[in-house]
């Protein structure tokens, strides 16, 4: 009995909802192991849509879902969302909802700091969703943060506080902005805490005790690995490792508690926010993908570039997580193009190369080598067998795992998850 990793194989917005919610069907648990809620799942069921930013997706199934200790949490986030889900008729308790105590908590002034210095004229502009993941991120690592568990002791709370903003008020002033008081933050916190702390838990012993009993855990991942903070497109990523090794880290599960990565992989290629994007269509071709795909961000709306298959990229992506299978999603976006390019190697300053430098500079100067294949006029929209699909999209996804070095075990062809081809079940490897 297998447990699995759902992870990116691009820079995102894959689809990785509606494989996640077709896999939690199968699961017992759903672990969120990195991330914040700076990166969105939209689940379609019965016509229902429910977005999803920092709850594990299994909680609309009903299924024990888990927040790891990887993820950077911020509690009045949690709580809005809680409640909007409510509003749609999915009650979440700590029956079926559990959350690290030992997570990382995301404060308005991690708020602040990350719009304070994404708007800034000066250094890099990343493109971040200014929802504090960074700088709490960077809290967590410089041995600061303020952890779930830190509130139910308040007398030591404030305390943790003061060390806190030693740091951020010396920044502040720095920037020129008010300094936050000890008193701030601490209301901040308690005003929020009878309504999380509940949901508190031991979760590398829970999922220690669940594997041990049997179960099934399906592991999702926020982003895609092209962001992982040291295996993407540096300093254009985000602020945790997105790669499917976080998942042991992000929850406390050793490496052999995982059994079958899947890589979450679109028959395009997107990307939100600045950063390399070789394959990046500025033109017809794009519009018509962003338009087809309705490419925009689930959490921030923002409008997603559009390019190309990159096969440089996600071959190196399933060496960088270990994918064992790909699910492909949207290949019906591609449906009455005349020709498909597929990126299958790069140009660098006059040489060939088959991967993705590391440094900043490369990736900019990096030009794709495409390989021309014909397109296919008939529909795969809802397509749920080989047999209906065009031949020349069968040919198309065939190449397509030859290039990348991995084979499609689920094959997704419209938002609904029952218009999914199953070739190898992930649970069954």
């Amino acid at each position: 009995m297998a447990n699995v990793v759902v992870v990116g194989s691009q820079w995102g917005d894959e689809g990785k909802g509606k494989i996640v919610d077709w896999l939690s069907e199968q699961a017992d648990v759903i672990v969120r192991f990195q991330g914040g809620h700076n990166a969105g799942h939209t689940l379609v069921i019965d016509g229902v849509s429910y977005k999803l930013s920092l709850l594990p997706s299994g909680v609309v199934r009903g299924k024990l879902s888990v927040i790891g200790n990887g993820v950077v949490l911020d509690p009045h986030a949690f709580v809005a969302e809680v409640e909007k889900l409510k509003a749609q008729g999915v009650v979440v308790t700590p029956e079926n909802l559990r959350i690290a105590e030992n997570v990382t908590l995301i404060l308005s002034l991690h708020r602040e700091l990350d719009a304070l210095r994404e708007n800034s004229n000066s250094g890099t502009k990343i493109g971040t969703t200014k929802r504090g993941i960074g700088p709490a991120y960077e809290d967590k690592v410089g041995r600061r943060a303020i952890r779930l568990m830190d509130l139910k002791n308040l007398t030591t709370l404030k305390g943790k506080v003061e060390r806190l903003l030693a740091h951020h008020n010396a920044l502040r002033r720095g920037l020129g902005v008010e300094e936050v008081s000890a008193d701030t933050i601490y209301e901040e916190l308690t005003s929020v805490a009878d309504q999380v702390l509940p949901f508190m838990d031991i979760v590398w012993k829970l999922l220690d005790e669940k594997r041990k009993e049997g179960k099934r855990i399906l592991f999702e991942g926020a982003q895609g690995a092209l962001l992982d903070i040291d295996h993407g497109t540096y300093p254009f990523v985000t602020s945790s490792n997105t790669v499917a090794g976080q998942a042991s880290t992000g929850c406390g599960l050793g490496p052999n508690a995982i059994n079958y990565v899947l890589g979450i992989t679109k028959a395009y290629t997107t990307r939100v926010g600045e950063g390399p994007f070789p394959t990046e269509q500025d033109n017809e071709v794009g519009n018509f993908l962003g338009t087809r795909g309705h490419e925009f961000g689930t959490v921030t709306g923002r409008k997603r570039r559009c390019g190309w298959f990159d096969a440089v990229l996600v071959r190196q992506t399933v060496s960088t997580s270990g994918i064992s299978g790909i699910a492909l999603t949207k290949l019906d976006v591609l449906d009455g193009l005349e020709e498909i390019k597929i990126c299958v190697g790069y140009e660098l300053d006059g040489e060939r190369i088959d991967y993705l430098p590391a440094s900043q500079g490369a990736q900019e100067r990096v030009k794709p080598i495409y390989e021309t294949l014909p397109g296919w006029k008939e529909s795969t929209e809802g397509a749920r067998s080989w047999a209906e699909l065009p031949a020349q999209a069968v040919k198309y996804v065939r190449h397509v795992e030859e290039l990348i070095g991995a084979p499609v075990a689920l094959l997704s062809t419209s938002p609904e998850r029952d218009d999914t081809i199953l070739v190898q079940n992930p649970f069954q490897d």
